[in-house]
């Protein structure tokens, strides 16, 4: 009988010690890398078909915390010899400028596209670029690579 007494106090003992030695640790700090990317789908490089007639809004995303002023972030469009801005596509975006408000951590670079023939031994690509911001967080993925820095987009 004093062998199962002394079992059954030291089931709740040795829980209570265990919780208290928990308490004890430093508490593990989050990552927090705060970046720019642009992509779709995941994807720094996607297809777009010669026949296609819509706009789309490629979106740049803010991975941070909530940020209590705005950031611009500067960006770059290049387009191959292949393709033609008012013949292959429109850009509706104006600038090289998007600026994030607080609060927000998604802008659009809006381009809409049109309906043409393409030269396949053309360079029929159009590249979307993040070059900076005010803030000089992290453009592209954070690491070595710098994925999803430039979205890739090839007329097809």
């Amino acid at each position: 009988m004093k062998h199962k007494i002394t079992y059954v106090l030291a089931l709740p003992v040795f829980a209570a010690m265990l919780f208290i030695a928990s308490c004890a640790k430093d508490e593990v700090k989050p990552y927090d890398h705060p970046f720019f990317h642009i992509m779709v789908d995941n994807k720094g490089e996607i297809d777009v078909l010669s026949n296609r007639k819509d706009t789309v809004d490629y979106k740049v995303y803010l991975s941070a915390q909530l940020q209590f002023e705005p950031i611009t972030v500067q960006y770059e469009v290049q387009v191959g010899d292949g393709l033609k801005e008012g013949r292959d596509f429109d850009l509706i975006t104006k600038g090289t400028t998007l600026t994030f408000p607080q609060g927000i951590f998604e802008r659009p670079v809006r381009i809409a596209w049109k309906e043409s023939t393409l030269d396949p031994a053309k360079n029929n690509t159009l590249i979307i670029r993040l070059l900076s911001n005010s803030k000089n967080f992290t453009m592209g993925l954070p690491g070595p690579d710098q994925l999803q820095k430039q979205l890739v987009i090839t007329k097809k």
